[in-house]
């Protein structure tokens, strides 16, 4: 046994990882940010965070910040035209959709899916089914506060 100082752990598979972010668009809109709030906890490799913000992570020790461009592929997906839906404007049972309304639809495995209202004509309601942040590339800045091996239940 010796009594060296331990590694310092780094962030990859199996590690709980606890930082802030914040998410910014282009122009430098923050779309979301832990600043403000208590920082964000989660296991590499669990789905909370899409691979392509896990990935630029990797091999980040405690106290190490970063900031990192992500493009749509990595992010959130392209915008996909076929994602943009005509509903009709009686499929709307309570709510009168407004344009720019966010509205919970159920997909075809019973989830719920949000759509953004586009546009009404007549009986007709364009439903936009992409993720309000396809398309977009994001700024992802990030200071990691703690990194430890994940604990399995």
């Amino acid at each position: 046994m010796s009594n060296q100082q331990p590694q310092a752990l780094r962030i990859d598979e199996g590690m709980e990882v606890t930082l802030h972010f914040t998410l910014s668009l282009e122009d430098g809109t923050v779309v979301d940010s832990t600043r403000d709030k208590q920082p964000a906890t989660f296991q590499v490799g669990d789905g909370n965070l899409p691979p392509g913000f896990e990935h630029p992570l990797k091999g980040m020790a405690i106290g190490e910040s970063g900031s990192f461009e992500i493009t749509p592929e990595h992010a959130f997906g392209q915008h996909n035209p076929q994602n943009i839906q005509l509903l009709k404007r009686e499929d709307f049972e309570s709510d009168a959709p407004e344009v720019g309304m966010v509205m919970s639809f159920a997909d075809a495995a019973g989830g719920e899916l949000p759509g953004v209202i586009k546009g009404i004509e007549g009986e007709q309601v364009e439903v936009d089914f992409n993720h309000p942040l396809a398309g977009r590339t994001l700024t992802f800045e990030v200071e990691v506060l703690d990194v430890k091996p994940a604990t399995t239940h």
